[in-house]
């Protein structure tokens, strides 16, 4: 009983507000503001016929190789920069201009270098994470003590050693981090790479929704949107934890 009292108090906040959301959509009987039962069937009616599915399934797949791309040669740039000062200063002040730039920002530009077709999301989600993850990969190379690599080295390790045992495992709070911070940002990266210049996926859905007035299918993509940036973010935390654990 204990436990179910702490578990509704925890989820009040999230309870109290569709009960609001339910109470006011149905004060209003509006097609402008649907109750949350009405969102919850709208739902549903688009995964029967196969169009919410069908449209996340594009986003999951441009969402999922622009994302692996854009970290692992993130983690592979960061750690070059990290280990060899002559990277370092070669990249460091080239990242460093272009990661304030927002990733929407490159959007007309790779129109016009790429064109509108299916690479245009994907390079796009790829800038997203390559950025603030090689920066990230960087800064936790840079907090590692000198002092474990000299005394490494000192006993005769290889350098894929060193990275291996000791650089990689010491530096992946800071590219877990990296990775964590841009997990929901690629979401937002395709919704509007969609929104502007993609005929499916979950922005193109949102963007056709809102041409016919429906409000209900723009709520549907906004939850799931929520739901799949969430996921990743504990995804990622899920394998932080496994690769880490050993290292905790």
């Amino acid at each position: 009983m204990r436990q179910v009292t702490h578990y509704l108090l925890l989820k009040s906040p999230i309870l109290l507000f569709i009960l609001v959301w339910e109470i006011a959509g149905r004060v209003a009987d509006s097609p402008m503001l649907p109750s949350f039962s009405q969102v919850i069937i709208e739902g549903y009616n688009l995964i029967v016929t196969g169009i919410l599915v069908s449209n996340l399934s594009d986003s999951f797949i441009r969402v999922v190789i622009g994302y692996l791309l854009g970290g692992l040669l993130g983690i592979i740039i960061g750690s070059l920069m990290g280990m060899y000062k002559t990277v370092e200063l070669s990249l460091k002040p080239f990242i460093s201009m272009l990661l304030p730039i927002p990733t929407l920002g490159w959007l007309p530009l790779m129109m016009l270098w790429i064109g509108i077709n299916e690479a245009l999301p994907i390079v796009l989600i790829f800038i997203c994470a390559f950025f603030p993850v090689a920066y990230a990969t960087l800064l936790g190379i840079k907090e590692i003590p000198r002092e474990y690599i000299n005394t490494a080295k000192s006993l005769g390790a290889s350098n894929l050693y060193i990275f291996f045992r000791i650089i990689l495992p010491l530096a992946s709070p800071s590219i877990f981090t990296g990775l964590r911070l841009e997990s929901g940002m690629v979401w937002k990266t395709v919704l509007a790479a969609e929104m502007f210049a993609i005929p499916t996926g979950i922005g193109a859905l949102m963007i056709n929704a809102e041409s016919l007035i429906r409000v209900d299918v723009i709520m549907v993509a906004l939850m799931v949107l929520a739901l799949m940036s969430f996921s990743f973010e504990k995804a990622i935390y899920k394998l932080e934890a496994l690769t880490t654990g050993k290292w905790r």
